[in-house]
């Protein structure tokens, strides 16, 4: 009798405990598909049409706290296996604290990234915009310097006549050498830190807005948008230029 008893018993726990898993399962494939929902309507919800909105809106969530991480799962991982189609490129300096995919709260995917100090650019850096442009389809170009750039620091510590070891010469050379950094350095002031690295910006909006052919011919046929941005170290906060 006792062994009739718990044999019907483990019978029945059997029975529970597979319709309880088969129910877990069943939520747990629900609540996936609810999320992959979700994640659709999101991603409408927060991505802008205009690439530019688009990079002032992540901003803003950047700085309030409120970051979305779009594009930053396996799923997109799998979808950039058919290839890219960045809708932006941004040329910025190497700073560890100024990462685009960050500040602008971007994913994979999302910005064709050149960094150099100072955000220096020569025909390798140029070549790289260019491809991404012509051949990933990216519209908007933004140069982006920083405040407590290193770079533009050892531009204005380095006086008349002194040497800076190394290759760092090369980009120190080059940044003295642009129009808008002697404009800068002349006028001085307090303010000189942050107008040096304005004009930094400044001019390397300009030189790829002559950069021909093929950089200068998108430009006038409004095919690209080139602008320029600082980004503020100290509030995290990007500031677009009226160039």
């Amino acid at each position: 009798m006792k062994k009739t008893l718990l044999k019907t018993v483990f019978i029945v726990m059997g029975v529970l405990l597979i319709g309880g898993t088969s129910s877990c399962t069943s939520k747990s494939e629900n609540a996936s598909t609810q999320n992959a929902l979700s994640s659709q309507q999101n991603e409408a919800d927060i991505i802008d049409e205009n690439p530019l909105t688009n990079l002032i809106k992540g901003n803003e969530r950047f700085v309030s706290g409120k970051l979305v991480h779009i594009h930053q799962d396996s799923l997109r991982v799998k979808e950039l296996t058919e290839g890219q189609h960045p809708r932006v490129v941004v040329i910025c300096c190497s700073d560890s604290r100024v990462t685009p995919e960050i500040v602008f709260d971007q994913g994979l995917g999302d910005i064709f990234t050149i960094r150099t100090a100072g955000n220096v650019m020569s025909d390798y850096e140029e070549g790289s915009i260019e491809y991404a442009v012509e051949h990933t389809g990216a519209k908007l170009v933004v140069v982006l310097g920083h405040t407590s750039c290193g770079a533009i620091k050892a531009m204005l510590d380095t006086k008349e006549g002194e040497t800076v070891p190394g290759h760092i010469a090369s980009i120190v050379d080059a940044l003295k050498a642009e129009t808008e950094e002697k404009e800068a350095l002349e006028k001085g002031g307090e303010a000189l830190p942050y107008n040096a690295v304005k004009a930094n910006v400044e001019h390397g909006v300009k030189q790829l807005c002559n950069s021909k052919p093929i950089l200068s011919e998108m430009h006038e046929e409004g095919k690209i948008k080139i602008v320029g941005a600082i980004y503020h170290i100290e509030d995290g906060k990007v500031e677009f230029l009226d160039i």
